[in-house]
C-alpha cells in the first residue's frame, strides 16, 4: 500500500513537471479549426510591416510588455475604461506604439472573418511577433498554439515586472531570474529587441542633457541625439532608434554598438559594463549566429510564459475589450 502511494506520488509530481498549461499547446492546434490562420495572419503582417516599418519594433516590444506582466495573454491589448484601469495605463505602457495595436486588430478582423470565435488575440501577437522578426532579418523559431486571453487586465501588476530605462544591471537580472530566465537569456532578449527597437527622447534625455552628461556613452553619439531630441520637452512623439548603425535590421549591430559607447539607453550600456553580462555581449558581437540561436530559444521560452488555458482564459471577440465588457 506505501509503495503504491510512493509511487502515484512520483507519477502525479512528473506529469506537471512541464506546467499543465504549458503542455497544452501544440503546433498544429489550428489545423482543423482554422487551417489558414498562420497564411491570413502572414498576409496582414507583410503588409502593415511594408506600410509601416517601425510595426515590428513595436509589435515585439508590446509582445514583451504582455508576457512578462502576468503571461502572455493578450492583457496589455486591453482599452481601460472609466471602470477599469488596465495595464495600458501604466505608464512604463504609455510609449507602447499604436502601430502594434492596429496590427492585432487588422489580423483579428481578417481571422474572424474566416474562423469567427476561434483564434486568441494572444496566440495572434505572438506568431505575427515571430513573423515580424523574421521578416527584418532575424531568425525563425516555433510558437506553440493555444494559449487563451487573460480575463483581467489590471494595471496594478505592471510596475516591477519590466525593466525601465535606466534601470541597474542588479535589477534587471533580479526582474528576469524572478520568471525564471537566465542571464544569457535575458542578455539575448534585451539584443533581440532593442536591434530593432526606438525609445522616445524622453527616456535618455538625462543621458546627453545632462546637468551631467553620462561619460559612458560616445560624444559622438550625444551629438548626434542631442540634435534629434534637441524639441523633445515641447514633442513628446520624438524618438530614435536603439541601434544607430542599423536601425529596422536585425542583427548583432547592437552588441557591437554597445563596444564602443553607442548605447542609447542607460540600461543597454551597462550590459557592457557589468562582468556578468559584458562576456555575452562580447560573444554576441562577434558571432551572430549565436546570438541568433540564444535569441531563438530565449523567445520560445517566453511565448509560453504564464500562458492561460482551459477556463483560465478565453477567446476575445475583440482584442481591446474583454469578453465581459
Amino acid at each position: 500500500m506505501e509503495a503504491n502511494l510512493v509511487l502515484w506520488f512520483l507519477i502525479s509530481s512528473l506529469v506537471c513537471f512541464i506546467p499543465c498549461s504549458e503542455s497544452a499547446l501544440t503546433l498544429d492546434y489550428y489545423a482543423k479549426t482554422c487551417p489558414r490562420f498562420e497564411d491570413i495572419l502572414r498576409d496582414v503582417t507583410q503588409a502593415k510591416q511594408a506600410q509601416s516599418p517601425t510595426t515590428a519594433a513595436a509589435t515585439l516590444r508590446v509582445f514583451f510588455h504582455d508576457c512578462m506582466v502576468g503571461g502572455c495573454d493578450a492583457s496589455v491589448l486591453v482599452k481601460p475604461t472609466a471602470f477599469n484601469k488596465t495595464e495600458m495605463d501604466a505608464d512604463i505602457n504609455h510609449s507602447l506604439a499604436g502601430d502594434a495595436f492596429d496590427l492585432i486588430a487588422r489580423a483579428k478582423t481578417a481571422i474572424e472573418l474566416s474562423c469567427p470565435g476561434v483564434v486568441s488575440c494572444s496566440d495572434i501577437l505572438a506568431v505575427a511577433t515571430r513573423d515580424l522578426v523574421s521578416i527584418t532579418g532575424g531568425p525563425f523559431y516555433n510558437v506553440p498554439l493555444g494559449r487563451l486571453d487573460g480575463l483581467v487586465s489590471p494595471a496594478s501588476q505592471v510596475d516591477g515586472n519590466l525593466a525601465r530605462s535606466n534601470a541597474s544591471a542588479d535589477t534587471m537580472i533580479n526582474i528576469f531570474a524572478a520568471k525564471n530566465f537566465t542571464i544569457p537569456e535575458m542578455v539575448a532578449l534585451i539584443g533581440g529587441g532593442h536591434t530593432i527597437g526606438f525609445a522616445h527622447c524622453s527616456e535618455f534625455a538625462d543621458r546627453i542633457f545632462g546637468p551631467k552628461v553620462d561619460p559612458s556613452i560616445n560624444p559622438k553619439l550625444v551629438e548626434g541625439l542631442k540634435k534629434t531630441c534637441a524639441n523633445y520637452t515641447t514633442n513628446e512623439g520624438l524618438s530614435a532608434f536603439l541601434d544607430v548603425m542599423s536601425p529596422g535590421v536585425f542583427d548583432n549591430r547592437l552588441f557591437k554598438n554597445l563596444q564602443n559607447g553607442l548605447g542609447v539607453l542607460a540600461s543597454d550600456q551597462v550590459l557592457f559594463s557589468d562582468p556578468r553580462t559584458r562576456p555575452l555581449v562580447d560573444k554576441y558581437a562577434q558571432d551572430s549566429q549565436a546570438f541568433f540561436d540564444d535569441f531563438a530559444r530565449a523567445m520560445e521560452k517566453v511565448s509560453i510564459y504564464g500562458v492561460k488555458t482551459g477556463k483560465e482564459g478565453e477567446v476575445r471577440k475583440r482584442c481591446d475589450v474583454l469578453n465581459s465588457a
